[in-house]
């Protein structure tokens, strides 16, 4: 981003609850392995006050042949309850690398058939070839772009924000 630029997006000016947001038909792409995963023009982005955007991809985008369910499941109070999801690449493993929500609550419905990806738990993942920098902390998933400005929860000291 140059100083002629746009000003970044500031995560406080993101609402409570999070709305869904198109990413505009940029090209969204997640790597692990040595191997792509997930590249799509069709995702839609989770903007929450305090968190950098959560993206998240059309199943149909995402190389099913590599995802195997996870143990464990999370309750969002907005979305709803989520499954989670491993990455297996030739002997390779992420651990709950991704997650999905097979019934969201209703005003979150545009999320079913999608799935999201933690950056620090693949490769990479990149919007429109930017590589993305992942959210401080083990649970949440946002993606840290240059158009984005902080400061971000998930640091240390941040639970309580």
């Amino acid at each position: 981003m140059t100083a002629a630029g746009p000003s970044p997006e500031s995560v406080w000016d993101y609402p409570r609850p999070p709305v869904i947001r198109t990413a505009r038909g940029r090209l969204v792409q997640v790597w692990f392995g040595g191997t792509l995963i997930a590249s799509t023009t069709q995702a839609v982005r989770v903007l929450e006050t305090s968190h950098p955007p959560v993206y998240y991809l059309p199943a149909s985008d995402v190389a099913g042949r590599f995802l195997v369910p996870s143990d464990g499941t999370s309750f969002c109070e907005w979305k709803g309850q989520a499954r989670y999801w491993d990455l297996l690449v030739q002997g390779s493993r992420a651990v709950q690398a991704a997650w999905s929500y097979p019934r969201p609550l209703p005003a979150y419905r545009e999320l079913s058939g999608r799935l999201a990806f933690y950056p620090a738990r693949v490769d990479r993942c990149t919007v429109d070839g930017e590589t993305v920098r992942a959210q401080d902390g083990d649970f949440y998933g946002g993606w840290i772009t240059g158009e984005i400005a902080g400061p971000f929860k998930g640091g240390p000291g941040t639970s309580g924000w």
